[in-house]
C-alpha cells in the first residue's frame, strides 16, 4: 500500500542529516556544557554556534535566543515570565480565541490569578481585526500575544501591524511561531517581535528542543529554576544533541526557504483548487491566499471527521483533523468555532499538511482516495441520505 504522511504540522520526519549531527553528542562528544574542562567546553562551543544560526533565521542576536524543552514551554515561559515580571506596570494580557491551548490555557491560568485577559474575535478566514486589537490596549496593558500562523487553518497573521500597534503603544509583543519558524521569513527586528517561540520539531528536528527569543532588556521572571545555565534564565542540564540538531535543522531550512516555499504551494494550491471541484459541500478553512506554503484544511458536510481520518488511514494516508494536542478530545475544534462553522460542520474537518517530502503523486493519489472515502462515508450518513 502507498503510504502518504500528510500531517507535517503534528509533526515532521527527521532529517538524515539532523540525526547525523546529533550522533555526535551522544558519542563521542557527550561532555557537559557547564565543565570547566576541554571536554566539557566542546559542547558548550557546539552550543553557542547552535545559537548564532538559530537567531540567523529570525535576524536576532545570538544571547536573545533561550534554549527550552519545546514550544509550549517557550509559550508557557514567555507570557508567565513577562506578566509576572512586570506586575507593577499592569496585570493585562492580549491574545486572541484561536491560539494554540499552550497560549489558551495559559492565559486562563493567569485569569485565575488576578491577571485580566482579552480573547479578540477573528473574521471567517481567522484574522484578527488590527482596530479591534488596538482599541483593546489600555493603561493595565503589559503584552499582546498572537501566533504568527494558525497550527489548523494555517492562516498568517499581519504580523509586522501588529508589532508596530504593540510597539507605538509601549506594550510587549509576543508570537507563537512554531508553524512559522523555517517556513516562512520572519524579521524580529522589521516585524517589531519582542517575543518568540519555536519549536525544532515543526521543521525536520527533533523533539522536546524549542527556543524562545526574547528582545535584549526585556524584564521576564525564570520559569525554571535551579542552576545557571542560558544565561541564567532557563535552568537544567542542555539537551546538547537536541539543540545542535535544531540548529542543523534551522540552518538547512533557511537554505532552502525560498525554493520550498515555491514547490509546497504548488502541491497546497493542487488541494485547494481540485478539492471543491470534485467534491460538492465542501468549504475550505482559513484565508485563501495568507496561509502557510504546506497547510490545507476543508470541511466535509454529512461527514464526521474521526471516520474520515480512520478511512483514509486504511488506504495508506496519515492526516489530522485539527492540533494533535487535542486529538483525544470529543468538542469541536476551537479554531474551527471561532471563525464561525457550526458544531456539525466544524466535526467534519480535514487538516492536509505538506513538506518538501510530498510529491504531486501523493497530492493525487490523496484526492483520488479522499473522494471514495467521503462519498462512502456519505451513504452511511443519515443527514445526507435524508437531505437527498
Amino acid at each position: 500500500m502507498r503510504q502518504v504522511y500528510l500531517d507535517n504540522a503534528a509533526t515532521t520526519m527527521v532529517h538524515k542529516e539532523v540525526v547525523e549531527t546529533m550522533n555526535k553528542y551522544y558519542g563521542n562528544l557527550f561532555g557537559n556544557p557547564s565543565s570547566i574542562y576541554d571536554f566539557g567546553q566542546t559542547a558548550k562551543k557546539a552550543i553557542s554556534s547552535a545559537r548564532e544560526k538559530i537567531a540567523s533565521v529570525i535576524n536576532a542576536n545570538p544571547d536573545e535566543v533561550y534554549f527550552t524543552g519545546g514550544g509550549s514551554e517557550s509559550d508557557n515561559w514567555a507570557i508567565k515570565g513577562v506578566m509576572t515580571a512586570n506586575r507593577k506596570k499592569g496585570n493585562h494580557i492580549i491574545t486572541t480565541k484561536i491560539e494554540h491551548h499552550a497560549v489558551l490555557h495559559t492565559c486562563e491560568y493567569l485569569a485565575k490569578n488576578g491577571y485580566e485577559v482579552t480573547y479578540l474575535n477573528v473574521d471567517s478566514d481567522g484574522l484578527i481585526s488590527l482596530k479591534a486589537l488596538e482599541e483593546s490596549i489600555k493603561d493595565t496593558t503589559v503584552m499582546v500575544s498572537i501566533m504568527f500562523a494558525n497550527n489548523e487553518i494555517g492562516t498568517i497573521q499581519p504580523i509586522k501591524e501588529i508589532g508596530d500597534i504593540a510597539k507605538r503603544h509601549g506594550v510587549l509583543f509576543h508570537t507563537d511561531a512554531v508553524q512559522a519558524f523555517g517556513h516562512v521569513p520572519i524579521d524580529v527586528k522589521e516585524m517589531n517581535i519582542d517575543l518568540l517561540s519555536a519549536s525544532a520539531h515543526k521543521i525536520h528536528g527533533p523533539k522536546g528542543v524549542g527556543m524562545l527569543y526574547v528582545r535584549k532588556g526585556i524584564k521576564i521572571d525564570n520559569l525554571i529554576h535551579g542552576g545557571a545555565q542560558e544565561s541564567k534564565k532557563r535552568a537544567g542540564t542542555e539537551n546538547v544533541p537536541g539543540i545542535c540538531g535544531f540548529a542543523k535543522a534551522a540552518e538547512m531550512a533557511l537554505e532552502t526557504m525560498n525554493d520550498k516555499m515555491a514547490s509546497i504551494s504548488v502541491l497546497r494550491d493542487k488541494f485547494l483548487t481540485e478539492i471543491p471541484k470534485k467534491i460538492e459541500n465542501v468549504k475550505l478553512n482559513g484565508h485563501p491566499t495568507k496561509r502557510l506554503p504546506g497547510n490545507v484544511n476543508f470541511s466535509f458536510e454529512f461527514i464526521e471527521g474521526e471516520s474520515l481520518l480512520l478511512y483514509l488511514d486504511m488506504e495508506g494516508i496519515s492526516a489530522s483533523s485539527g492540533s494533535a494536542c487535542t486529538s483525544g478530545s470529543l468538542d469541536p475544534s476551537h479554531v474551527l468555532m471561532a471563525i464561525g462553522l457550526p458544531h456539525e460542520i466544524a466535526h467534519g474537518s480535514l487538516r492536509l499538511s505538506l513538506s518538501e517530502f510530498n510529491t504531486e503523486e501523493d497530492v493525487d493519489y490523496t484526492i483520488e482516495k479522499l473522494i471514495g472515502v467521503v462519498h462512502r462515508l456519505r451513504q452511511m450518513s443519515p443527514l445526507y441520505i435524508r437531505r437527498k
